[in-house]
């Protein structure tokens, strides 16, 4: 072989080992939490953890400030800019206060994605809900007919009468209580996220109709009232109390039967599909409405005109799984 052959054949070789090893990068994508210490998202990690295993050449860097604030969090997300991060995903502790920094970093060439708490549509890829209005309502009138095969009476307890959010919830659950003949809805009351005010709206509501058979509750303070005041009534087993609630909070209902089954989104399930979408857009994929994007086991994240999607319905915690969760969050 020639001198020349041989420069040429060692160029070559060198330029494929460079091509494999840049193939081999490792995506390095920041999860951006409102807080440190906070089992909510030290669950969320862990779901993280688990898409970065299956993904095989990422790693996550778990990172945020040690008090909610907007501005401990743009420190973090200057530090990330200055580290070359590819990726962050963050759930803000302002929607707008974090918008700057986060366009810096998108002007940087890192893919900037939302989750759980969401950022300024002018600061972020796309945005992750853990669940959607619909996906609420339906979930919640569920809980409550999946344990009553001969319908029955069942009545709400929310927060408060000008709550956005759970109007909207409550809402979608009349659109769907068609599908449920047997089950009737006869009344809606409001316990203002106030845990005295809850338990006596949910006393008012047992002594109102006698043959009240569940209490729907989409709030965590008024789904753990209700359960003290059926279980202070001696009513365990003739009064499901259900809704949206902490499994930290409601074990002891579970485990006492006033409550069989409650929903809220699962972290662990939040944080991995939050990496897996990060990872999917930083390789190329588009966050343009009516995207696709894929999330793993989590299916496929649909973006809509706001470039939002929903990840799925609320999980549902029993007696089954609340020894796992209840010291997560």
């Amino acid at each position: 072989m020639s001198v020349m052959k041989k420069i040429l054949t060692t160029v070559a070789v060198a330029a494929t080992l460079m091509g494999t090893a840049a193939e081999a990068k490792t995506m390095r994508i920041a999860l951006v939490v409102k807080a440190l210490g906070i089992g909510f998202f030290e669950a969320a990690n862990k779901g993280a953890q688990e898409a970065a295993k299956e993904l095989g050449d990422v790693e996550i860097i778990y990172t945020g400030p040690t008090s909610t604030t907007a501005e401990g969090q743009i420190e973090v997300i200057n530090s990330l800019i200055a580290q070359g991060v590819d990726a962050i995903a963050i759930s803000a502790n302002d929607p707008d206060a974090v918008v700057p920094a986060l366009k810096k970093a998108m002007e940087r060439g890192i893919t900037v994605i939302s989750w759980d708490s969401g950022v300024a549509k002018d600061g972020r890829m796309m945005h992750l809900n853990p669940s959607s209005p619909a996906l609420i309502g339906n979930t919640i009138i569920k809980l409550a007919a999946d344990h009553l095969p001969d319908g029955g009476d069942v009545a709400v307890l929310s927060a408060t009468a000008t709550s956005t959010n759970q109007n909207i919830w409550i809402d979608e659950m009349k659109k769907v209580m068609g599908n449920y003949p047997k089950v009737n809805l006869v009344a809606t009351v409001y316990g203002d996220d106030l845990a005295d005010k809850s338990y006596r709206e949910a006393q008012g509501l047992m002594a109102t109709y006698p043959n009240l058979k569940a209490i729907i509750a989409p709030t965590t303070v008024g789904i753990l009232a209700a359960s003290q005041a059926v279980t202070d009534a001696g009513k365990i087993g003739q009064i499901n109390v259900t809704g949206l609630g902490l499994p930290s909070e409601m074990a002891g209902a579970v485990e006492s039967g006033a409550t069989v089954s409650f929903a809220i989104w699962n972290p662990v399930d939040l944080g991995y599909a939050a990496t897996e979408l990060a990872y999917n857009i930083a390789m190329g994929a588009k966050a343009e409405p009516g995207a696709e994007i894929p999330m793993g086991r989590m299916g496929t994240a649909k973006l809509d005109d706001n470039n939002e999607a929903a990840m799925s319905d609320p999980f549902t915690y029993d007696k089954s799984n609340i020894e796992e969760f209840k010291s997560v969050f």
